[in-house]
This record gives structure tokens, C-alpha cells and sequence, in this order.
């Protein structure tokens, strides 16, 4: 990227805002930084400077990450949004993915994971701490009520439950009496439908689409 990247972060509690700016700042690589100690304060900052990434807590006053996230997301569609959490509540993070978050961090995360999920989010991927996806796979459950709308059939439907919680092809062939050559090709299928890249990708579509919840 020859611009600078504009980075915005998003949090009600300055130390540590001033921590993550201070950790930036002293990469080599080219940002512009900006801060905001809640929703509001970022949508009144995004009238006169767009964010190419924004870290956003979800917990704040005024305005929570989950309400910005929304607006941020109707206003200024193309912007990434890496939501950041003390806690690895599933729920929090299912409204954060309908909402329009594309990755997931835990606050004591390091700064190389940080990185990751910034770089993840601009080649267009999806990043969930490992705590987090733990959490979510471990609580995901498939919809007792009506099926969804959704151009997956219902073996896809299955195919797709196993991958996101973590099952290899060859376990899901396995478990499906079919091939892994079968499941292979499904896989395939499900990625090109829901124009995903990577498992990450296909969790948020699934909880995104109410396809499974947690």
C-alpha cells in the first residue's frame, strides 16, 4: 500500500488506546492513527477522515462497538472493522458479525496477532483470536426453527456445521459415510457459494446468514 494506512482506535479507556497508538507509531510501516473513546466519537471523527481499519472495543459508553459498527457499516461500507473484546462472550461477538465486523480480537492479545488480523482484513480474510473461535465453535448450534434462505442445500448445510466446528474433510467424510473426495468437492462448493476464503470466513457467514447460532 503506497498511502499511509489509516487506522483508527476505537476505546473508552486511554491508556490503552495510547498503548496501541505508541505500538504502531514505532512500526516502520506508513498510518495515519486517530482515536475515539466510543461510537459517537468515531462517527463525528469519520465526517471529515475515513478509516481504512478501525479497531473497535465493543464495550462503551454512548455508543458501544456493536451500534458503531452498524452505523459505520451503512455509512462507510468498504471499511474493515477488527473487534476487540476483554471477554470471549460468543454473543457479544455473533452481534458484532451481524453487525459487519470482519475479525476478532481479545484485548490481551499480542501485537503480532494484532498485525495478523490487520493484514488478514486487507487481502479481504476474516481473524478470530483462537480463544475466540474456541469459544464460538464450541457453542455453535444449528437452528432449531425454520431452515434458512440460503443457496446451500442441505447437505451443504451439514457439510458446513462440521467445518466450522473444526472437523477435518476426512473426519466429516467419516461421519457422513460418503468420500473424502465427496466432501472435498462440497467444500469447494461451499466456499465458492459463500465467497469465503478461509473457515473464519465461513463461521461469520453462517452466524451472519442465521444459518447456526451461538
Amino acid at each position: 500500500m503506497n498511502e499511509a494506512l489509516k487506522l483508527a482506535l476505537v476505546d473508552d479507556h486511554d491508556l490503552f488506546r495510547e498503548g496501541l497508538s505508541f505500538l504502531f507509531n514505532n512500526q516502520n510501516n506508513k498510518q495515519e492513527i486517530k482515536e475515539a473513546s466510543n461510537g459517537q466519537e468515531l462517527l463525528d471523527l469519520l465526517l471529515t477522515w475515513q478509516a481504512d481499519i478501525i479497531l473497535m472495543d465493543i464495550e462503551m459508553p454512548i455508543m458501544n462497538g456493536i451500534e458503531a459498527t452498524r452505523e459505520v457499516m451503512k455509512r462507510y461500507p468498504d471499511t474493515k472493522i477488527i473487534a476487540l473484546s476483554m471477554h470471549a462472550n460468543e454473543n457479544y461477538y455473533s452481534e458484532m458479525m451481524v453487525a459487519g465486523a470482519k475479525a476478532f480480537l481479545l484485548k490481551n492479545s499480542s501485537f503480532e496477532e494484532v498485525q495478523q488480523a490487520i493484514v488478514a482484513v486487507l487481502e479481504g480474510k476474516n481473524f478470530f483470536s483462537p480463544e475466540i473461535l474456541e469459544s464460538i465453535i464450541k457453542n455453535l448450534n444449528r437452528k432449531k426453527n425454520h431452515p434458512p434462505k440460503t443457496d446451500l442445500t442441505s447437505r451443504e448445510i451439514e457439510i458446513l456445521y462440521n467445518i466450522c466446528k473444526g472437523c477435518s474433510n476426512q473426519e466429516i467424510a467419516e461421519m457422513l459415510f460418503i468420500s473424502k473426495r465427496t466432501v472435498d468437492k462440497h467444500r469447494e462448493n461451499i466456499l465458492l457459494k459463500t465467497q469465503s476464503k478461509n473457515t473464519a470466513a465461513l463461521v461469520i457467514f453462517a452466524i451472519k446468514n442465521r444459518i447456526f447460532e451461538v
